[in-house]
C-alpha cells in the first residue's frame, strides 16, 4: 500500500472454517455462557415468569444484598427465604409474621433449614404497605413457590401490622412460638 493512500475496507469475513473466531465472537460466547449461568434455576413445572415483578425489583433493590439474588441466603448471614414463607402464607399468624419481619426487622438467632443464623434484619417500614405487599408475594410466590390456593397478602394486610408496632426482637419470639404451627422445628 502506497503512503498516504486511503485504506480499502475490508470484505465482511465469513466464517471459514480452522478459522480462529474474533475477540468479538469470543467476547459474545462468554458473555452468553455468564447470563445463562447467573439465571436462577426453575423448580419443576416453573415457566419462568414472574407473578410479582414488582415484587421482584423491590427485593433486588432492598432484600438481595443479604438474601442473595434468587433468596438462597448466605451461610452466616441471612436465611434463605426459598421454602418457610410458603408455609407461613397460609396460617394468619404467619402471615403476621411475614408483614411484621419487613415492618420492624428481626435480629437474634434463628435456625432455618438445620442452618444457625444469629442476624439484624433491617426494617423497612418506609416502603409503602403495596410495595411491601408485592415484595412478600415475590417471596412467597416466586421464590418460596407457595400454593396458589393462598391468597397474595394485599396492602392491607400490611397496613394492619403496621398499626401495632414491636421491636425487631419481639418479631423473631413470634416467628420462634409460630413454627410448631406452621409445621416447621425450630
Amino acid at each position: 500500500m502506497r503512503r498516504g493512500a486511503a485504506r480499502q475496507p475490508s470484505p465482511v469475513r465469513q466464517s471459514i472454517p480452522g478459522r480462529q473466531p474474533s475477540l468479538f465472537s469470543a467476547l459474545l460466547a462468554m458473555l452468553t455462557l455468564v447470563a445463562l449461568t447467573a439465571l436462577p434455576p426453575l423448580a419443576a413445572g416453573d415457566t419462568g415468569e414472574l407473578r410479582y415483578p414488582d415484587g421482584a425489583a423491590s427485593f433486588q433493590a432492598n432484600c438481595a444484598v443479604c438474601h442473595g439474588k434468587n433468596g438462597a441466603g448466605q451461610p452466616s448471614l441471612a436465611p434463605p427465604l426459598t421454602s418457610y414463607p410458603a408455609h407461613y402464607v397460609g396460617d394468619p399468624e404467619g402471615r403476621r409474621q411475614l408483614a411484621m419481619t419487613v415492618l420492624y426487622g428481626m435480629f437474634g438467632d434463628i435456625t432455618v433449614e438445620q442452618k444457625h443464623y444469629n442476624f439484624r434484619m433491617p426494617e423497612f417500614s418506609r416502603l409503602s404497605d403495596d410495595t411491601l405487599s408485592a415484595l412478600l408475594n415475590y417471596v412467597v410466590f416466586d421464590l418460596a413457590h407457595a400454593s396458589t390456593d393462598n391468597a397474595p397478602l394485599a396492602a392491607a394486610d400490611i397496613a394492619s401490622v403496621r398499626g401495632q408496632p414491636i421491636g425487631a426482637d419481639a418479631v423473631r419470639q413470634h416467628r420462634t412460638a409460630l413454627l410448631p404451627a406452621v409445621g416447621l422445628a425450630n
